[in-house]
């Protein structure tokens, strides 16, 4: 029992240390409206980003000889089904701290959702291997740390190319830390369990990268500088998901080309 209790006390300790240095990274930044790329470390995250694509790669089955059409199996489909399922039941293990961050971020209306998205999924929805709630209507909304620093006033600060996590940002970075120690599932869950909720999480990121990893070919591998077109997109689209929407703010990925 004394073991379990330091522990938590460790966790609580862990979690008001990330907290403060949020809120210290708050005062001292003036978050400026994101404009174009503040890239310093570029040089580094290149080499990640080359690294990251052959991961991509070798997800997604790609290969220098692909099987001809006559030769493709009948049960094609399947991995992705699979694939499929295994994200849906990633995404669901995720939902609690879903919750936790809009609670956070005061929108009770994503909290209520995504709560009923989750009993949902995790009873009729078979633990949430299957998505039922999407079927009626119940899609839910994703949101991390990263988003309820943004919320709390948080810029952005540099882009980040992640190992195997794949693009980010430093706030966004920071935020992945906290949505761990965070994370509901951390304090009900016996230990063995949540790290095999854990596990399960990762491989339904997996799942979901090597589901869309095709996707890059067309709209990043095929340009004149795939890093560069990259690093636009992510900022275009983790920017329009967090409501910076105005026409200065708005990146063109394709205004080069």
């Amino acid at each position: 029992m004394t073991g379990e209790v330091q522990l938590i006390i460790a966790i609580q300790a862990r979690t008001a240390g990330l907290l403060i240095a949020a809120v210290l990274l708050t005062a001292c930044a003036q978050r400026p409206v994101p404009a174009g790329a503040n890239d310093p470390y570029e040089t580094v995250n290149r080499v990640w980003f080359e690294r990251n694509l052959a991961l991509d790669a070798r997800m997604s089955g790609d290969s220098e000889a692909p099987i001809a059409a006559s030769e493709a199996p009948v049960v094609a489909p399947r991995p992705a089904l699979f694939r499929r399922a295994i994200s849906n039941f990633g995404a669901n293990l995720g939902l609690p701290s879903t919750i936790v961050n809009d609670i956070l971020q005061i929108r009770p209306d994503h909290a209520m959702e995504n709560t009923l998205r989750l009993a949902i999924n995790s009873t009729i929805g078979l633990g949430g291997v299957f998505d039922p709630a999407g079927a009626i209507g119940l899609h839910g909304r994703s949101s991390d740390f990263g988003e309820t620093l943004h919320r709390w006033g948080v810029g952005e600060g540099a882009y980040l190319v992640l190992p195997v996590l794949g693009p980010a940002n430093e706030r966004d970075a920071l935020g992945m830390v906290v949505d761990v120690v965070i994370n509901p599932l951390r304090f009900v869950l016996p230990q063995d369990e949540y790290y095999i909720s854990t596990a399960a999480r990762i491989a339904g990121r997996f799942a979901d990268r090597a589901e869309f990893a095709g996707l890059l070919d067309a709209n990043v591998i095929n340009t004149a500088d795939p890093y560069a077109q990259a690093r636009l997109l992510f900022m275009q689209t983790r920017r329009y998901h967090l409501g910076i929407e105005s026409e200065d703010e708005f990146i063109d990925p394709y205004a080069d080309f």
